[in-house]
């Protein structure tokens, strides 16, 4: 499965989509970026004069290319005709502030896949390589096919 089939079955869309690109994926693990855009919903109130992501926008990329992304490519063999995703538990510590315009690559490697539950540890840094949010992250995956 490559990257091009993994973003297709992604359950999100703009302005809730915040994977730009995956850099590499395994069975163990996987890689990707985001830029996040000035034009972000979110940054017109949050703060007034100089403009932060939150930290649950920084926690939801992380799932999404960490946990989600992840789990995609290990149902590969299995036939997907809906994906259903639930975050189940999340513990995330945060170092540094993000910014418009930043871009951060979150790399994820999986704790364990079993009864339909992915937990991971997950890591973002920002363009210097300098760590600006990790923790671990567990999502329930489920998936129908005819």
């Amino acid at each position: 499965m490559n990257q091009s089939e993994i973003l297709a079955k992604l359950p999100y869309s703009k302005p809730f989509l915040f994977v730009d690109e995956l850099v590499s994926i395994s069975e163990d693990g996987i890689e990707g970026v985001y830029i996040f855009k000035p034009s972000e919903f979110y940054y017109e109130g949050h703060f007034k004069d100089r403009p932060v992501t939150p930290g649950v926008i920084l926690t939801e990329c992380m799932a999404q290319i960490g946990v989600v992304c992840l789990g995609i490519f290990l149902l590969k063999n299995e036939p997907i005709e809906e994906l259903q995703i639930a975050l189940s538990s999340h513990q995330i510590d945060f170092y540094k502030p993000v910014f418009p315009k930043e871009k951060m690559t979150v790399v994820s490697e999986k704790v364990y896949f079993r009864f339909q539950k992915l937990k991971c540890s997950v890591k973002m840094l920002n363009e210097q390589n300098e760590l600006v949010a990790k923790g671990t992250i567990s999502g329930m995956i489920n998936h129908t096919s005819h």
